[in-house]
């Protein structure tokens, strides 16, 4: 029975990732991300699917990204009945992701629609909604790291900690072809060594085929060790001049590794106690799902939070939950941290804030996270003189800092030791990357004699 791989989504791109591995009697399915686009183009793509749901024996998930898991309740409203593979932190994280993701789209719909209705236009319809999230949580059945378990015909699964958020998985399928075994990896996303809180990624061992990722596959990160010195400068700076700091951060990880930062700053005295604000209620609960998943985090964090010195428990943080709260604010004069949604400063509170604080030079933006072209955030990163906030220009006064140090992507040389480390390997499959960056990152490997791919969208390979 031949083996192939199905390259669905997350293929000379970075969103939708989705891929299909199966033999002539087994399907399984990892990951089914949320592609995203225009209006148009995100509901045509989200909800056309060029395999049978139905059909799949299992469905296996990387992560808690949106990228990667949101799309699971539109395979459950197209009749997908498998069950899914994840680590007990990503199933936790996934149900407040995709919720989320649901209340946004409904949002928006409502909106949309609204408009549309008055202008005699079309309805357009809605993706999924919170009943279609429930039903795909409800199949999600937890695996520990390191265990092999039989999830379909033919087809054994092992999970290895991928490093990249917290209960994120590098996936390992091994795969029954008649005499031999066929060993698959998949680590997309990878994450760095030395990352806040989270354990370094698992290397594994005797792969036969890789699939990876290549986000930054022709660029090199600063050291993450650098960034608690380049937080504790732009606080201290900023404070000193009577001004707020300004961070749009994304409500998973990001927004929990900037307050363990600022907690061990505060512990170390080395910047004044002022007053840390997280204005975003979703991160506020994927913050108490970090609490109670502490046993994913490395050592240090896990110990922290298990004998009470919990970092995000510390006496100047304060979890926004009203709107009249986050409108208070930006009526607060004092020199504060406010860490606020969403992370590419498109939607959220965070308009609010940058809106009110952003033409004031004494303020600064600090920027955690990438930043996508033509978003706001991109504009600011590139220190626009004028930005448009709710339709109103603004004058950005407030320093921009920009601070990448924290990015959870493998780099370049990460990924190319990743790949080394892993070896021998017949053949590697490079996803998740602009075409730029995939292809440098193959470059560099087939260089070293490696047999390196990059698929097209709906290309299928078999492994031989």
């Amino acid at each position: 029975m031949a083996v192939k791989i199905r390259f669905l989504g997350g293929v000379k791109t970075v969103t939708g990732s989705s891929h299909l591995v199966h033999n002539d009697r087994t399907q399984v399915l990892l990951d089914a991300g949320l592609y995203q686009g225009r209006r148009d183009e995100f509901y045509a793509v989200n909800s056309t699917f060029s395999f049978a749901p139905r059909q799949l024996d299992a469905f296996v998930l990387s992560h808690a990204h949106v990228d990667h898991c949101g799309n699971i309740p539109s395979l459950i409203r197209k009749g997908m009945r498998c069950k899914i593979y994840a680590t007990h932190a990503t199933r936790d994280l996934t149900r407040l992701m995709l919720e989320d993701a649901a209340k946004i789209q409904e949002e928006d719909i409502k909106y949309v629609n609204k408009i549309n209705k008055r202008l005699g236009l079309p309805l357009r319809n809605l993706l999924y909604n919170q009943k279609d999230v429930s039903n795909a949580i409800r199949r999600i059945h937890p695996v520990p790291y390191d265990k092999s378990i039989m999830i379909a015909k033919d087809f054994h699964l092992v999970l290895l900690d991928a490093g990249h958020i917290l209960g994120s998985s590098i996936i390992v399928l091994e795969i029954k072809d008649n005499d031999r075994v066929i060993k698959v990896g998949y680590a997309v996303d990878l994450g760095r060594n030395n990352l806040p809180m989270l354990n370094n990624p698992e290397i594994p061992k005797g792969l036969d085929y890789l699939i990876l990722e290549s986000t930054y596959g022709g660029r090199q990160h600063t050291p993450v060790e650098d960034a608690k010195g380049h937080l504790k400068e732009v606080v201290n700076r900023t404070i000193a001049r009577g001004g707020k700091i300004i961070i749009p951060a994304f409500s998973l990880e990001r927004t929990q590794e900037v307050i363990y930062l600022l907690d061990e700053l505060l512990k170390e005295k080395a910047i004044p106690a002022i007053p840390v604000y997280v204005d975003s209620p979703l991160s506020a609960q994927i913050t108490e799902a970090f609490i109670f998943h502490a046993d994913y985090m490395n050592s240090k964090a896990a110990h922290a939070i298990q004998h009470g010195q919990n970092p995000f428990e510390f006496i100047n943080l304060r979890f926004v939950a009203s709107q009249d709260e986050s409108k208070g604010l930006n009526m607060d004069k004092r020199p504060m941290v406010i860490i606020a949604g969403s992370g590419m400063c498109e939607s959220g509170r965070v308009l609010h804030h940058l809106k009110n604080n952003i033409e004031d030079s004494r303020n600064t933006v600090l920027v955690v996270g990438y930043m996508a072209k033509d978003t706001l955030g991109k504009k600011i990163v590139d220190k626009s003189k004028i930005v448009r906030i709710f339709g109103v220009e603004h004058e950005l006064n407030a320093e921009v800092v920009v601070m990448n140090s924290l990015s959870a992507h493998a780099d370049k040389n990460d990924l190319a030791n990743f790949v080394f480390e892993s070896l021998p390997l017949k053949r590697i499959f490079l996803v998740h990357g602009d075409p730029e960056q995939s292809q440098i990152l193959a470059d560099t490997l087939s260089a070293s004699g490696l047999n390196v791919h990059i698929p097209d969208i709906e290309e299928e390979v078999e492994l031989i």
